[in-house]
């Protein structure tokens, strides 16, 4: 094994025990899934309870109507699951019908924007599927929460500041949830959504005796209710009825939603089959092409053949190396992923030996500032528009975590397509049990500045297909019951067929990007998991961007200034275009581990941003 440096020193410690281990970006949802695994919940109950507690308190991340894509394993099958939670878009959502408004692009705030709700359908699944747990037990930690109050993250604030104007001028169901008063919160205040508490315990009473009806006796049919309830009850006919309102959109023009209350019940979470490649023993297991997953498998590929001493993330070459991999990985995903490019051999393709060989003979010891897709015989490649922006405009520095997102000036644009500029971010979730059920989830979307809020839901919808192009040609156009090409991008390791690591992070273009450092220092370099998430770490802005206004920077890299004055400078003179954003400023990953030999379990979460944490024992 190649030693990388690693501080000893770390910002909180590597958790070790035996019995379960949770991290996740804020430190509500884990205790609340440590909380399930204390009191005899497995790893899914508890990832479950975690994942409503996030809507409650990291609203400004993620919604109730928005999308989650998880992979996990279970212990008596350990073969690794997709947990599919990425809706579609609606029926009503043609290319002509957006076209005939005048649109270049999908808006990335308003209501045009929102697939289908699938994270809450997702989370049900799983909990009927593999969980042991009553919804009722799993989503009190949500409710108490949601009912007596959670305390207000100053990043929350500062956003809501930020989309005050839309709130009040355009969006004011959203101005009456989250101003109360009128006014923006301060951080620390306790927040309540009661509205959502009402929906949550609607959802319980679902499988509930209603009148002189026997109750539904099995925990299953319970839960069957509740995703009846979701899909064709009040949050399904709400929403459809206020989105078909005209409300303002990030482009500056007021336009109706298209979802309908058919829509909301058609859709039906489910599972998938993992995509997975092998690197340095390992098994890596992520969704296919149609969300961005395989970009990191593409990337393993790519630097599998370096050896070990090449790929050390903390040294100027293996930093070229790792960001030239990524440039390539992320033209093919720009280029050939997309619902479209399912069942098409367009996957084993891209991460077939041969092509990797190709790809890899790419790389020169200078950055590349092409958009270079490889070519799939029999497959057209579709190039995605390449737009440049003034840097300024989309927020530098922080532009690749979009919670920290800077929009311009109010007199430079207007209040919702700053909205949009304040592109949500995303949480993430990882639990491990004592009997080595483990599960990566990445839920999203549907955070407060998406649309307007729906009136008595305590939520809106979500803006997903921001990722759809209106390109007929692309192999992700925007096309009704087509997912969008999601970001949302968990990942888990494998040793000889047993589950190992999940890890993740919120970050859009950047998920897979900031995992592959981590992964590299944990495979090769013998980092602990806190080592690893602590380490500096860096991304390429060199490809199309998936969130509005989807710009790309030829040839730019954003480094966390940790990496050192040597390195930076090296990278610059490679030809690299850098920004230095700071020293904690890059990745929001968490991450728990099992050790199939001995049972051990680890966890670990990240200091940057302040709020999430890992627990367990």
């Amino acid at each position: 094994m190649h030693h990388m440096h690693a501080e000893d020193q770390t910002t909180r410690p590597t958790l070790e025990g035996r019995f379960g281990m949770s991290a996740s970006t804020h430190w509500l949802a884990t205790a609340a899934a440590q909380s399930v695994l204390e009191r005899g919940g497995n790893a899914f109950d508890a990832s479950v309870a975690g994942a409503f507690v996030l809507h409650v308190v990291e609203p400004h991340l993620n919604g109730p109507a928005g999308d989650m894509t998880g992979v996990f394993a279970a212990a008596e099958e350990p073969q690794p699951q997709i947990l599919m939670g990425q809706g579609p878009a609606p029926a009503g959502a043609s290319l002509e019908h957006y076209r005939s408004l005048g649109l270049e692009k999908v808006p990335g705030a308003g209501g045009l924007a929102a697939a289908v709700p699938g994270a809450v359908d997702a989370w049900l699944v799983l909990l009927k599927d593999r969980g042991t747990w009553e919804l009722e037990d799993v989503l009190s930690y949500a409710i108490d929460l949601a009912e007596n109050g959670y305390p207000a993250l100053s990043r929350m604030c500062s956003l809501i500041e930020g989309v005050s104007e839309l709130f009040t001028q355009h969006w004011p169901s959203s101005a009456a949830l989250w101003m109360p008063g009128g006014e923006v919160p301060q951080p620390g205040r306790l927040l309540v959504n009661t509205e959502y508490a009402a929906v949550l315990r609607g959802l319980i009473r679902a499988g509930e005796p209603q009148g002189g009806e026997d109750g539904l006796v099995d925990r299953v049919a319970r839960i069957e209710a509740a995703r009846r309830e979701w899909k064709t009850g009040e949050v399904a006919q709400r929403s459809a009825e206020f989105i078909a309102q005209a409300h303002r959109h990030s482009d500056g023009g007021d336009y109706a939603g298209v979802i309908t209350a058919e829509d909301f019940a058609a859709f039906d979470a489910g599972y998938e089959a993992a995509v997975t490649v092998e690197f340095r023993g390992h098994t890596i297991a992520k969704t296919g092409a149609w969300g961005q997953g395989p970009v990191l498998l593409q990337a393993l590929k790519i630097l599998e053949g370096f050896s070990d001493d090449q790929l050390d993330p903390g040294t100027e070459a293996g930093a070229h190396r790792i960001l030239e991999a990524l440039k390539l990985a992320l033209a093919d995903r720009d280029t050939y992923y997309g619902e479209a490019a399912a069942g098409s051999g367009v996957l084993e393709h891209l991460l077939s030996e041969d092509y990797a060989a190709q790809r890899r003979a790419l790389i020169t010891e200078e950055a590349s500032h092409e958009f270079r897709p490889g070519q799939i015989p029999g497959v057209r490649a579709v190039w995605p528009p390449l737009h440049q922006e003034d840097p300024t405009a989309a927020g530098a520095g922080g532009a690749g975590e979009p919670t920290v997102s800077r929009p311009a000036s109010a007199s430079s644009s207007s209040a919702a397509e700053q909205a949009a500029e304040r592109r949500g971010d995303t949480c993430h979730i990882d639990v491990v049990d004592r009997w080595g059920n483990m599960i990566s989830a990445t839920p999203s979307g549907g955070w407060l500045q998406s649309s307007p809020a729906v009136p008595g839901l305590g939520f809106c919808l979500g803006t997903r297909l921001q990722m759809n192009w209106l390109d007929p040609k692309s192999p992700s156009a925007l096309k009704p019951g087509t997912r969008p090409r999601t970001t949302l991008t968990p990942t888990l390791v494998l040793k000889d067929g047993q589950p190992t690591i999940a890890l993740g992070t919120p970050g859009g273009d950047q998920q897979d990007q900031w995992q592959l450092p981590m992964l590299l220092r944990m495979l090769i370099g013998g980092h602990t998991p806190q080592q690893a998430i602590d380490a500096p770490t860096l991304h390429t802005t060199s490809r199309a961007g998936s969130f509005w206004p989807r710009t790309w920077e030829p040839g730019g890299a954003v480094v966390e200034d940790r990496l050192g004055e040597a390195l930076i400078s090296g990278l610059e003179r490679r030809g690299h275009k850098v920004t230095r954003a700071g020293d904690w400023s890059l990745g929001r990953l968490s991450c728990v581990t099992r050790d199939p030999q001995t049972g051990r379990l680890q966890a670990a979460a990240n200091p940057r941003g302040a709020q999430g944490y890992a627990a367990g024992r």
